[in-house]
């Protein structure tokens, strides 16, 4: 079951308190197609330079990632610089630099449309509205954001979150957008907007899962000793998401049970986990199911607890 993925791919540069690293692969597409790819097929629609390096083609070919909506313009690929705080959940954007990307507009392959599962993932929401005009079949649509366009573009995301079924946000994006204190109240008023599934990002503390059902699951987050890079952790988390889905047989109607939609949220926070151990990609190159696995029924001795309890 194709998934089809449209963001960013980069150049990035990024300085952590320990060390540094210098023109890594980058960009929202990047960190989820290789992640999804662990799953099934993912066809990529983003743009890069003719400074972009073969290296990462060819190992995306090796990946089952179809590359025929990739556009290779002469130019520069996008490049990004950040810096890490210490406590590895804030940074500072060094600089910006949009090359080729800063007229891209997304063109979805004929051969890219059937494609059951789409992930808009964090560019422009004009963009975004672009990409889901040409993909009007998609059985599930997944959207990323973030603050930047809360703040300038809020109508065009409010448009978008509307047709999609499932939002990804992080807390504070949450908190920013619905303008509430609570999240349990900001979930609410998001998913009152025609939303199936809420997931509001935590980082290094796990997910949450809300439904338009009711459904409510806290999925915890792996435990790491050292986090080297943090960098497309979301990303990774999403392309983790729905790659598990695309594994697993929705009811007639195409929808994809709450248990399923759990799974894959514990599934989005272990991917996530191996792209926060190395730098860029690196986390994920060399990655198994067995490697998900072993994590995944780790997790499950982590948090479970004994349903039974009398007080005396």
């Amino acid at each position: 079951m194709s998934i089809l993925v449209v963001g960013s791919v980069a150049l990035d540069a990024i300085e952590t308190p320990f060390q540094k690293a210098d023109r890594v692969l980058g960009g929202a597409a990047s960190f989820f197609a290789t992640a999804a790819s662990l799953y099934d097929e993912v066809n990529l629609v983003a743009i890069v330079g003719s400074d972009f390096p073969r290296e990462h083609l060819e190992f995306w070919q090796r990946h089952r990632i179809d590359l025929s909506g990739l556009q290779i313009q002469e130019g520069k690929t996008f490049s990004w610089g950040g810096r890490y705080h210490l406590d590895m959940n804030h940074r500072d954007t060094l600089y910006t630099e949009l090359g080729v990307y800063a007229d891209f507009h997304p063109v979805v392959p004929e051969t890219y449309r059937q494609s059951p599962l789409l992930f808009l993932a964090n560019i422009q929401p004009s963009l975004q509205l672009e990409v889901l005009e040409q993909a009007p079949n998609a059985r599930l649509t997944v959207l990323d954001t973030m603050e930047l366009w809360i703040t300038t573009a809020r109508q065009e995301l409010t448009e978008i979150i509307k047709r999609v079924d499932v939002l990804l946000m992080s807390e504070e994006e949450v908190r920013q957008y619905t303008e509430q204190a609570s999240i349990l109240a900001g979930a609410r008023q998001l998913l009152d907007m025609g939303l199936k599934y809420l997931v509001v990002k935590l980082g290094s503390y796990g997910a949450l899962l809300f439904g338009a059902d009711a459904t409510y699951f806290s999925a915890p987050a792996y435990p790491l000793e050292e986090v080297i890079d943090p960098t497309g952790a979301g990303d990774a988390f999403a392309g983790g998401l729905l790659g598990y889905l695309s594994t697993v047989e929705p009811d007639s109607n195409g929808a994809y049970s709450a248990e399923d939609m759990k799974r894959a949220v514990v599934h989005g926070n272990i991917i996530g986990s191996f792209a926060c151990s190395d730098f860029s990609i690196n986390g994920l190159r060399e990655l198994s199911i067995a490697d998900i696995e072993q994590r995944y029924n780790e997790l499950v001795t982590y948090s479970h607890f004994d349903p039974y309890w009398n007080v005396r």
